[in-house]
């Protein structure tokens, strides 16, 4: 279960090192063999293990390419799709593409969620978070039936 957030930094080749709390599940869910692309609707990147890249690879199969809306997801996230492998010091390699369309260079943020990471900008993460608590406070009565009905 991949959960929390960690700042991380990237090293002058584009490496980030997962943090060791999350190495050894993770060399034994996917062999540290990981699919990163983009997000196509926030300025962040997507990490998965392998296992569930998988998962995600069979649903977008199954759209068609004769839809403009489904082709074009198609096209942005299996387009942008690159394999890395974690490194005996737990890093991976993000691609140059993947580094610029998410603006990352030095500060990082990884964020768990569940079945696979966020890899933001550290400053577009900050802004991210301070609009996600602004928008939720702004919208608490909109609600949709599943959020009215979750409990913490």
């Amino acid at each position: 279960m991949l959960r929390g957030v960690s700042a991380i930094s990237l090293d002058t080749k584009g490496r980030v090192a997962l943090p060791k709390r999350y190495r050894e599940e993770l060399d034994a869910l996917c062999d540290g063999v990981f699919v990163c692309t983009i997000d196509h609707q926030l300025p962040c990147l997507l990490v998965y293990p392998l296992p569930e890249w998988e998962r995600i690879e069979a649903k977008l199969s199954r759209l068609s390419s004769l839809n403009p809306a489904e082709r074009r997801l198609q096209r942005l996230l299996l387009g942008h799709a690159f394999e890395c492998e974690m490194d005996g010091q737990g890093r991976l390699l993000i691609s140059p593409t993947l580094r610029e369309y998410a603006g990352l260079e030095g500060k990082a943020m990884l964020v768990g969620q569940l079945n696979k990471f966020e890899l933001w900008n550290s400053d577009r993460w900050q802004q991210q978070i301070d609009q996600d608590i602004q928008l939720q406070a702004e919208s608490a009565e909109a609600l949709s039936e599943r959020l009215s009905n979750f409990s913490l």
